[in-house]
Formats: C-alpha cells, sequence, structure tokens
C-alpha cells in the first residue's frame, strides 16, 4: 500500500507482461491515449468486447501489452474526406 512518502508508479507500464488491476489499466490507457473508465471496462467485461482478462482472487487482472494491442485495433482514424463525397 502506498503512503504519502511513497512515489506513484508510473502510469504506462515498461513491461508489456505486468499485470493491472481494471483501475490501473483504465489509468494506463487513458495515458497512452485511448481514453476509457474502470467502469466502461467491467462493462465490457461482463458483456464482451473488451481487452482480455484473468481472475485471481476474485480481482479481474489485465495483461498491459494485450489490453494496449485491443485499445489500439479499436482505434479508428476519420476519413480525410467529407461525409457524402465519393471518390471519381
Amino acid at each position: 500500500m502506498l503512503t504519502d512518502g511513497d512515489a506513484m508508479p508510473p502510469p504506462i507500464p515498461d513491461d508489456q507482461d505486468a499485470l493491472l488491476t481494471r483501475d490501473a489499466t483504465a489509468a494506463a490507457l487513458t495515458a497512452a491515449g485511448y481514453p476509457i473508465s474502470a467502469k466502461t471496462l467491467s462493462g465490457k467485461a461482463t458483456r464482451g468486447g473488451g481487452p482480455p482478462y484473468g481472475l485471481f482472487a476474485g480481482r479481474a487482472l489485465y495483461r498491459w501489452g494485450a489490453a494496449l494491442d485491443w485499445a489500439r485495433g479499436r482505434f479508428q482514424a476519420s476519413s480525410s474526406r467529407p461525409a457524402g463525397s465519393d471518390a471519381a
């Protein structure tokens, strides 16, 4: 447990195999540019469509690399053409 004198861990892990809690995963993904809340991850864990996770002692743990790959895979770049314009 962190005390006032302890430094906070970096929000984005260096280790792709780091196991993160749902809150830490949401914070790391948000810091990496993929804003998501722990509540959204929880909903996706229930309904499907979220990053893979495992359970340890009843807590969801996400492997950082898999969560980041999931977020990158869901990223959709916007079109440079206005809606309704057709390429000739």
